[in-house]
């Protein structure tokens, strides 16, 4: 559903309707609008491994770690680094094997 908005010197153009309220809307994930990413490229593919493995170091502390809640804190925090983690990685897999696909 796109609205059609006055632009800079009374010219019109198509606009997302949830420009109005969130007006980073992204066309895709990491991306602007204008197709630029907002992190630099390596940084960008090594996040789901960064989630993977703070998971698996969260998880491993919450064992060793014995004071107030920290344990459950770094339980739960480790399981959704690596949900996270892994639903990145499948995605980005997912989303890799359909544009070859595709093109």
């Amino acid at each position: 559903m796109r609205r059609v908005t006055a632009g800079r010197n009374g010219r019109t153009r198509s606009r997302h309707w949830t420009a109005a309220i969130w007006p980073w809307t992204m066309d895709s994930p990491g991306f602007l609008q204008s197709g630029t990413m907002w992190v630099a490229k390596p940084i960008y593919e090594s996040l789901p491994y960064f989630y993977l493995v703070v998971g698996v170091l969260c998880l491993a502390s919450s064992m060793y770690v014995n004071h107030w809640y920290w344990p459950t804190i770094c339980f739960v925090t480790g399981v959704v680094c690596l949900v996270a983690g892994l639903v990145v990685l499948l995605k980005r897999r997912d989303s890799r094997v359909s544009d070859r696909r595709g093109s």
